[in-house]
């Protein structure tokens, strides 16, 4: 089994690449590491970085240094973050891993960048009403998909093995940004609506698979607000397959075709340049439908399918993988994020036992969140439970 670990470029930088590089060697015992090479927003406590605590991380920030004339022209273009200054550290963390043997995965988040939202707002999904979701980038945009595709090809000078796509999708309302608030209750059929993309690009990607787009539209904003009005609407059940004459379906099942069609393209362009592509679903089976994720079709689409083994018990993480095997995605073709940390863990033998149940169904690759974010006692016990050693609890 295949084994990484998570982790920022600052890492690296505030660490240093001996102790950064050794403490993934000699402490977690993995065979790879998956760095960041562009993400969102974020402010992190970093336990044993012996340069800070907190960090805050820059809204959609590249963390090694795009080549200005594969960007020339381009709007949507990687922006480096301030945090590497005038230095390369993908190009660093790429000499150490072939020095020591190790792979490097390329940690990528591709539609939510609020940093790019912002600067284009034509380029973010917009809802019913044309509001604009700045933190996000649309999956149906033409620039859009033309940044992701480029993103993958940019990664192969590194020498990566596979892109570890996040984001490669929509989000609904809440994904997430500083402050958001929702004083009122808006039930969770508002919220799912409000979520929807009704950009040019999606309304025409739904027209041409014979969806009414405009009376989808005009169906959701009347249904909002009836429920944005008053308590009792928006606390209503409803099924979201009924509305507008069961056409709401059709229309979210058309944005399920782009963004299969995306990841299909970026795995192609991937592939091109010998490296795979593996399609991040955080969510899980049964929950992705509004954000586009058609997990049979991503299945054949993209080369892998990876997603977040966060439970408490081994049996927990052995149920997550069999409901992704019920909607046609094998164990075999999947890589799995485990969480070492007390949030997940009660000890190395917690984690010895959920990866030794990978083991058993087949998954060949296991990943863990996040170098940065844990204690180096939680290093020891990545190393502890791969090795199928014991540690003190």
């Amino acid at each position: 089994m295949e084994s990484s670990v998570l982790a920022f470029a600052t890492d690296l930088i505030d660490e240093g690449a001996d102790t950064f590089f050794g403490n993934l060697t000699d402490r977690a015992g993995v065979g790879g590491v998956t760095l960041a090479s562009v993400y969102h927003e974020a402010r992190d406590v970093f336990p044993h970085n012996p340069r800070r605590v907190i960090r805050y991380l820059e809204p959609g920030a590249a963390y090694f240094r795009p080549d200005p004339a594969r960007w020339a022209g381009r709007r949507l273009a990687p922006v480096p973050a301030a945090a590497i200054g005038d230095r390369d550290p993908f190009a660093e963390a790429a000499a150490e891993a072939q020095r020591r043997g190790l792979r490097l995965h390329a940690w990528t988040v591709f539609c939510h960048n609020d940093r790019l939202g912002f600067q284009h707002p034509d380029c973010a999904p917009a809802n019913a009403f044309g509001d604009r979701h700045l933190t996000e980038l649309c999956p149906a945009n033409p620039e859009v998909r033309e940044y992701a595709v480029t993103l993958v090809a940019e990664l192969a000078r590194y020498g990566v093995q596979a892109v570890r796509a996040e984001s490669l999708h929509f989000h609904g309302l809440r994904h997430g940004y500083h402050h958001e608030r929702y004083f009122e209750e808006l039930g969770p059929i508002a919220e799912a609506l409000l979520g929807l993309c009704f950009c040019d690009h999606c309304r025409a990607a739904a027209t041409r698979a014979g969806v009414p787009a405009e009376e989808v539209a005009a169906a959701v904003r009347t249904e909002l607000r009836r429920r944005l009005a008053d308590d009792a609407a928006a606390a209503e059940p409803g099924a979201l397959d009924e509305l507008a004459g069961g056409a709401l379906a059709a229309y979210v099942d058309a944005s399920a075709a782009t963004v299969t069609s995306l990841a299909a393209e970026a795995a192609e362009e991937a592939q091109r340049h010998g490296m795979r592509l593996s399609f991040m679903d955080g969510g899980g089976p049964g929950r992705g439908w509004l954000s586009g994720i058609d997990l049979p079709a991503l299945a054949k689409a993209a080369h892998q399918i990876e997603t977040l083994g966060y439970a408490k018990t081994p049996e927990a993480v052995r149920e997550k993988i069999a409901a992704f095997a019920l909607h046609g995605v094998r164990p075999q073709d999947m890589a799995v994020i485990l969480r070492p940390m007390a949030s997940d863990c009660d000890g190395p033998a917690n984690l010895a036992a959920k990866i030794a149940v990978l083991r058993e169904l087949g998954v060949p690759e296991v990943e863990f969140y996040n170098y940065g974010l844990m204690r180096l006692s939680s290093l020891d016990r990545i190393g502890a439970a791969l090795a199928g050693q014991a540690l003190p609890d």
